[in-house]
């Protein structure tokens, strides 16, 4: 059983890290922080970030009963367009689980999601499954930065 409290703990400071990867992206001149790198599913930095608060926002929006898959990859430009939309997502999905009940969080119901298709899901572990997917983004993201001569550091999960 997952408490509020517990997702929104979870929630914050896996947004706190992606703020602080944001900051530091922010220093990257424009052509790096667009250059398209090989190896990587979403081959530029902000398109690594746009796919995975997109996913939140997505995911967040099947448990509201809105099912939204638009294409975002290329309508934050700057760190600090994304910055603006990391933290509208972040809000709305902490104004869902503070009015969401333990009960309501954590029974499995019938989902309305992509292509008109029901699936039986769990809300807590939709919230989960969108704070370990912001981690492998920005997991990748460092790893962009790294290759492109400024890596981060200090963006793990906050343990104190």
């Amino acid at each position: 059983m997952y408490p509020s409290e517990a997702l929104l703990d979870l929630h914050d400071g896996g947004h706190a890290s992606l703020r602080r990867l944001l900051a530091h992206c922010g220093g990257l001149a424009p052509d790096a922080l667009h250059r398209e790198l090989p190896g990587f599913g979403y081959p530029t930095v902000p398109r690594q970030l746009v796919h995975a608060i997109g996913a939140e926002h997505s995911w967040v929006g099947v448990l509201l009963g809105v099912v939204d898959a638009a294409d975002r990859d290329d309508g934050y430009p700057t760190t600090d367009a994304l910055e603006g939309w990391r933290a509208e997502v972040a809000a709305a999905t902490d104004a869902y689980l503070g009015a969401a009940s333990v009960e309501a969080l954590n029974a499995p119901r019938a989902f309305l999601t992509w292509g008109g298709r029901t699936q039986v899901l769990v809300p807590a572990r939709v919230i989960v499954r969108t704070v370990t997917h912001l981690y492998q983004h920005q997991g990748q993201g460092v790893a962009m930065c790294r290759l492109l001569g400024a890596p981060a550091a200090g963006l793990d999960f906050p343990v104190a």
